[in-house]
């Protein structure tokens, strides 16, 4: 008798704790609040196929900065463009040694200096990987509304 309560209890146990996963798989939005995925309504493991890579300008105009300390934008494509320990090809067109023959911005001074405001006579390790702050611009469609406007002093 003690065997066979002990069974029931525990076959109870198993179907209750099991009714909220069960009903968890119907519904993939009860609890988020109202939230919406990006990905839209599937589950996270689904692999979505991948969007057409947008098409940034071979050569544009500089972009205007829309808030104070922002870093400049690449007003041109990168793609091929090699930055990793060996070689940076930005340093190519953009350092102080060869931006005015190759009519280049010249890199910020502070990117020469390091944490403790020494001048470095090459560019500082913590600002060699320009890909870190700099990106290039394309012509696409907000993933979101957007409201943002530049702070007066920019416009």
């Amino acid at each position: 008798m003690n065997k066979l309560l002990t069974v029931i209890i525990s076959v109870g146990v198993i179907i209750l704790t099991s009714l909220p996963v069960l009903s968890a798989d119907t519904d993939l939005t009860s609890n988020t609040g109202g939230l919406e995925s990006l990905r839209g309504q599937v589950e996270v493991s689904t692999i979505n196929s991948s969007e057409v890579m947008k098409r940034v300008p071979r050569d544009q105009h500089l972009i205007d900065r829309n808030y104070v300390q922002q870093p400049p934008l690449i007003p041109h494509t990168i793609r091929g463009y090699q930055v990793n320990l060996n070689a940076n090809k930005c340093l190519s067109c953009h350092s102080f040694k060869n931006a005015g023959t190759m009519g280049a911005t010249k890199i910020s001074v502070t990117h020469y200096q390091t944490r403790e405001g020494t001048t470095l006579s090459d560019v500082s390790p913590r600002r060699y990987f320009c890909l870190q702050c700099h990106v290039t611009q394309a012509d696409a469609k907000p993933l979101v509304e957007n409201t943002f406007t530049p702070v007066d002093s920019l416009r």
